[in-house]
């Protein structure tokens, strides 16, 4: 589904940056991780560069330097790509291969690939030729098109259609998980069943927070089945597919297509073949040529009316598909109908004349975007994760139309003093996946500092009320209230498609003084919503923390979902703290005894918590690249790596004690207490791996030869 779509949890693959974001990571689309630490558009222009005219021979000699590229040609086996412009294709390319082993090469017009996420704007078409029809309001609430499926809002706004639409539905997120790639491809999931099988409350009111919502356009298949009485993938093919001619595009998996089904990849492997669950899926499962999406394009930019005359939309409809419907600032929208903001160009932002959906799926990446008052469309997909789409996207700007990068220019303003900075400073959790946490606070002279595990520490200049940006030219926005108060922020490099929440001011312990030394650690806890905020409460600090109760605290601020199955241990049957276990279990963290027990209510040792983590690492630290820290102290030799690997990541309170000489005492067969379990956690969190890169570094530096 999306640079947003969580399917990665299906082939789980830990990655430093994945342990330096609490684990949880994984969850994020490779797409974005990927961007976030390597592929940040490069494309930069001024205001006086000059655009190459977009023609056939000039966007194809473009696309053949591009793709010619070898770092290019390492992000993926194949791709296909298709530029369109005043109704007709101007370029309709293959490069390199559908099948690496039989060497087939790629095939734009017969080649089927997993659209991912691009489905998301041909069921957004549907919605709309639906309110066109008067059988769906956008402004209507959602319960009158579900039937007998149910949820709790609190609130007394309702959630829309069009909240749905544009990703801010205020439901509690509810991605796909692990489980929603089958690889049994004849199980049928009815799209109902599983709707109200994992059907999520609200928990914000609606309208007012941008977070990439899967689940939100899974609804808005179903209420297409609703309210035309016809099941989502008939409509489709009736109304959509057909009189397109998309004659290469369905929801199922059909023997046609598999025939001409490009190989997926993850890492240069097959993917194996898999199915989804739904089975039919709205929100991320339409397969389809590059063919074919151009034929979307071309009738999208001609004013809803297909090649063969036919009106797929109303001119008045697709023009309200290209407005933008939310922002914290004008130059980062967030969302329209349908498609979202393409990604941040250095010092431009994102411009509000371009609408883009891109999507990931294991074994395919994909990105359309569009410009309509160029008359231009461009879709590329390809057939392994990662950034390709956003070289692309910034290299076919620059190239063309530079006009689109050009650097804003902000008006004067009175930047705020050091004393009204002070409002943005604290911590902010991503609402779609909450082990992405930003910290903000003071810097020197004057300054704003941001930052996260990812992507380290980086200085803000305010350039507008409530507007960033860093040295990179990246833009960082902060929402705040009619009264000033800070609630969210929205960054480029974690997860651009959404929001992250201020943390609430923590009330603290009634036995955790200011002059405590792991206070805040567990004041940051506090704040993010991991302990209650009760002022009257006590926490424990010296209680030793439980085995069971270690992995319920690590599981939930990886935000990994908990799974459903039955219990691995027989001693964790009806244990509080079991489906975490489980969880844990199934992504090999933890094992059972000789005796196939857990022992949950058994006190944790410190090494015993360090090799949880690091067994979430699948083996990225080499040996030798932990041989640079040296231990005293007892710890047993199966804990050793394990050990080494927290103190060189920083993943420790207080508690860790240095010799002169730089050895580290973890004190690891002593039991973990409550508050250095919060020392942990928060560290996961917030703390970023500069420490370890520069061992990394210095490992890795060969040793002076002598002079000759």
């Amino acid at each position: 589904m999306k640079t947003h779509n969580v399917w990665k949890a299906a082939s789980v693959r830990w990655t430093k940056a994945a342990m330096a974001a609490a684990l949880a990571l994984t969850l994020l689309p490779p797409s974005l991780t990927s961007a976030a630490a390597d592929t940040t558009p490069s494309a930069t222009t001024s205001a006086s560069a000059q655009n190459t005219a977009l023609t056939a021979s000039s966007v194809t000699a473009f696309l053949d330097a591009f793709f010619a590229e070898e770092a290019i040609q390492e992000m993926a086996p194949g791709a296909a790509v298709v530029v369109v412009k005043n109704g007709q294709v101007l370029a309709e390319k293959g490069y390199g291969y559908a099948d690496v082993d039989s060497k087939r090469t790629v095939d734009p017009k017969n080649d089927v690939f997993r659209m991912a996420s691009v489905s998301k704007t041909f069921t957004a078409a549907a919605i709309m030729q639906l309110v066109e029809q008067g059988k769906v309001g956008l402004d209507t609430d959602i319960r009158t098109y579900l039937g007998d499926i149910a949820f709790n809002n609190p609130f007394s706004e309702p959630v829309t259609v069009a909240d749905l639409l544009t990703h801010r539905s205020g439901f509690k997120i509810q991605d796909p998980t692990q489980d929603d790639l089958n690889p049994d491809l004849d199980e049928y999931v009815d799209l109902k069943d599983y709707i109200a099988k994992y059907m999520p409350d609200v928990v914000r009111e609606p309208g007012t927070a941008y977070m990439y919502d899967n689940f939100a356009f899974l609804l808005l298949g179903y209420i297409v089945q609703q309210a035309s009485g016809t099941p989502y993938e008939d409509y489709m093919e009736k109304n959509v597919f057909a009189p397109l001619g998309m004659d290469s595009t369905d929801f199922l998996m059909t023997d046609e297509l598999m025939e001409n089904a490009a190989t997926g990849y993850a890492a240069g492997e097959p993917v194996d073949p898999y199915t989804v669950r739904p089975t039919v899926m709205p929100s991320g499962g339409m397969l389809s040529t590059a063919e074919d999406i151009s034929k979307f394009m071309i009738a999208f930019l001609n004013d809803g009316k297909t090649a063969s005359g036919a009106q797929l939309l109303k001119a008045d409809t697709v023009a309200s598909m290209t407005e933008y419907r939310s922002a914290i600032h004008p130059l980062l929208p967030d969302a329209t109908y349908g498609f979202e903001a393409a990604s941040q160009l250095p010092g431009a932002g994102s411009s509000s004349k371009v609408i883009t959906k891109a999507g990931d799926i294991p074994g395919a990446s994909s990105l359309m975007f569009l410009i309509p008052e160029q008359d231009t469309g461009v879709f590329v997909v390809y057939n392994q994760n990662g950034g390709l789409r956003e070289q692309l996207y910034a290299a076919f700007i620059s190239e063309f139309f530079p006009q689109y990068a050009v650097e804003a220019k902000f008006p004067a303003f009175t930047e705020e003093s050091p004393e009204q900075l002070a409002r943005y400073a604290g911590l902010y959790k991503d609402l779609r996946v909450e082990s992405i946490v930003s910290k903000v606070g003071p810097g020197s002279r004057g300054r704003m500092v941001i930052s996260d595990p990812l992507t380290g520490e980086r200085a803000l200049q305010q350039v507008a009320p409530g507007l960033f940006i860093d040295a990179n030219k990246m833009l960082v926005a902060f929402k705040t209230d009619e009264a000033g108060n800070v609630s969210y922020l929205k960054e480029p490099y974690l997860n651009p498609m959404g929001y992250e929440q201020k943390g609430v001011k923590p009330a603290g312990f009634n036995d955790i003084p200011s002059t405590h030394p792991y206070s805040k650690y567990i004041l940051d806890l506090q704040s993010l919503g991991y302990y209650p905020n009760d002022p009257n409460q006590a926490f424990g600090p010296d209680q030793a923390v439980t085995r069971g109760e270690y992995i319920d605290m690590l599981m939930r601020t990886s935000a990994i979902p908990f799974s459903e199955n039955a219990p691995e241990f027989a001693d964790i049957q009806g244990h509080p703290y079991a489906a975490a276990i489980q969880t844990a279990y199934e992504y090999g963290l933890v094992s059972g005894n000789e005796k196939g027990l857990f022992q949950p209510d058994r006190p944790i040792t410190r090494q015993e918590a360090a090799v949880i983590i690091y067994n979430s690492t699948a083996g990225l630290y080499p040996p030798e690249l932990l041989e640079v820290v040296e231990l005293t102290g007892n710890t047993d030799k199966w804990a050793e790596p394990a050990v080494k690997l927290a103190i060189m990541l920083g993943y420790h309170g207080p508690e860790v004690t240095f010799t002169d000489a730089g050895a580290a005492n973890f004190q690891s067969k002593k039991a973990l207490t409550r508050a250095e379990n919060a020392a942990i956690n928060d560290m996961l969190l917030t703390s970023t791996i500069t420490g370890a890169m520069q061992l990394e570094d210095a490992a890795a530096e060969p040793e002076e030869e002598p002079a000759a």
